[in-house]
């Protein structure tokens, strides 16, 4: 049922906004207020096709343009993005609830991609080898899919989208974006931004909706690769049902990312860089710090010296710029407090607890303070899942090789760190530790943008990571073109197989 007294955000087809009356509706939260500020509308079959459609009709034109020409609108599009970023901050920060800082930052991580997006013709030149055989010329290119689908998550609303669309676009591809339908604002800004830079209509479009939405996008045979970024299980879900009809897909599922602490550490950075790591963005981060293993003989200190941190960080509307803000629903939020429960269930010590945290003028909010665990059993759920919020539990190791083995016995690969002052023991954790991306005293150790994100295991279903050299290569194929010039003269039957001579 639609409230006509809400604002209501449509789709974005063919360089235009489209709102269908008849649409189901879904209602988009302030986090910090508890309350729904606005609606979106979820789209059909008939509406998933239409965009891509537009898209599939674009990318006749789109694709055949000069690399000048695209080169042109990817660089107008990173000025606009660069001189009113402050603004998309504002507006993640409305409907995702994190500080308006760290909005910001995730736009500028967002950029660095689209910076990169701008060397595509370098990125994807292809080879040439002269003479292979006589008179035999081998050279090869890179050409796009033709419609891809990227699928992004509620956490970051603007960094996930610049992590596929803007290479996706400059290599000659056109997309359909179906962001979150909890904050659906920042990809509409980002599709008039796009037409601002001079973006044809139909190269960028945004499909508001859920699960009806995501089904058709799969299953659509126009529809030449996905790239999405969730939670394990919809990951595998997603993997498995576009591998299936012969599309690419990058899928990005979940993590549960380990901070290994030796004694040797320094204790204050470690503890600085834990706070940072787990509690920034309220947990809500895939390559977030949620466990920290912390040698026995030094565990007691560094955890006063976490609790002492993690108590002093203010929590508020992210509008305010606070360390943290509150959570995404009221449902995630009970659900990330259940586990606080499970936890004390199974023997864990609460040295902080966050379920009983208020905010005065927002008590509807959906708030949940920073908490720490200690001695969490490994057997306990509270350990194994991915908790996604300011949970941060401590687990008592003897030494770095039970740190490694706890590691590496998990499910996910996504990141994990290391600190420590001895190089012996931080250049081995490099080596044998089974996780995609790794920091040694660097808690959240995600790439610059020429080099590729991606973990291993459960964190990342098949074997495309996500920008650098290899998201180029996603979003193109390779064609191998062999070529003679030859005279009658010099032509001859042959029925062997090819040789080279």
């Amino acid at each position: 049922m639609s409230d006509s007294n809400k604002p209501t955000l449509g789709h974005w087809i063919n360089g235009r906004r489209v709102i269908s009356e008849t649409a189901r509706r879904a209602a988009v939260f302030d986090p910090a207020l508890g309350e729904a500020t606005k609606e979106v509308v979820l789209a059909d079959a008939t509406e998933t096709a239409a965009a891509v459609e537009a898209a599939r009709r674009a990318f006749e034109e789109w694709s055949q343009l000069s690399a000048a020409r695209r080169q042109t609108v990817v660089f107008r599009f990173r000025e606009l993005l660069n001189s009113r970023k402050e603004e998309l901050a504002r507006i993640i920060t409305s409907e995702h609830g994190k500080a308006v800082s760290d909005a910001a930052a995730e736009v500028q991580r967002g950029l660095e991609v689209v910076d990169l997006a701008t060397a595509f013709p370098h990125l994807t030149s292809g080879r040439y080898a002269q003479n292979v055989s006589t008179g035999v010329d081998v050279h090869s290119v890179r050409q796009p899919l033709g419609v891809v689908a990227v699928i992004s998550p509620f956490n970051f609303p603007a960094m996930v989208p610049l992590w596929f669309t803007p290479i996706a676009i400059a290599v000659g591809n056109t997309v359909v974006l179906k962001p979150s339908e909890r904050v659906p604002s920042a990809a509409i800004w980002l599709a008039e931004l796009w037409k601002a830079a001079g973006l044809p209509d139909g190269v960028f479009n945004v499909l508001q909706g859920d699960r009806v939405a995501v089904e058709t996008l799969l299953d659509h045979p126009d529809v030449q690769a996905v790239s999405f970024v969730g939670s394990t299980p919809v990951a595998r879900s997603i993997y498995e049902s576009a591998a299936r009809v012969g599309k690419r897909v990058q899928a990005f599922g979940g993590a549960k990312n380990h901070m290994l602490v030796l004694a040797d550490a320094d204790l204050d950075a470690a503890a600085d860089q834990a706070v940072s790591g787990g509690f920034g963005s309220a947990g809500e981060r895939c390559m977030a710090i949620s466990v920290v293993l912390a040698e026995e003989s030094i565990a007691d200190e560094l955890n006063a010296r976490i609790q002492e941190r993690a108590a002093r960080l203010r929590v508020d509307d992210g509008r305010t710029d606070p360390d943290m803000g509150p959570l995404i629903t009221r449902q995630h939020r009970d659900r990330v407090a259940s586990y606080i429960d499970i936890a004390e269930r199974d023997g864990a010590t609460v040295l902080l607890d966050g379920r009983q945290c208020r905010v005065d003028g927002h008590e509807n909010g959906f708030w949940l303070g920073p908490t720490l665990l200690d001695r969490v059993p490994t057997t306990s759920k509270a350990y194994e899942d991915e908790i996604f919020g300011p949970v941060l539990a401590v687990v008592r190791v003897k030494d770095l090789d039970e740190g490694l083995r706890l590691i590496n016995s998990g499910q996910f690969g996504n990141g994990t760190a290391i600190f420590t002052n001895d190089g012996r023991a931080a250049r081995r954790f490099e080596r044998e530790v089974q996780v995609g991306m790794v920091g040694v005293n660097v808690p959240v150790p995600v790439p610059v943008a020429y080099f590729a994100f991606g973990g291993w295991k459960d964190s990342l279903l098949g074997d495309a990571p996500a920008y650098g050299p290899e998201g180029f290569a996603f979003f193109t194929r390779q064609k191998a073109v062999t070529s003679r010039w030859v005279t009658s003269t010099r032509s001859s039957l042959n029925m062997g197989f090819p040789e080279n001579d």
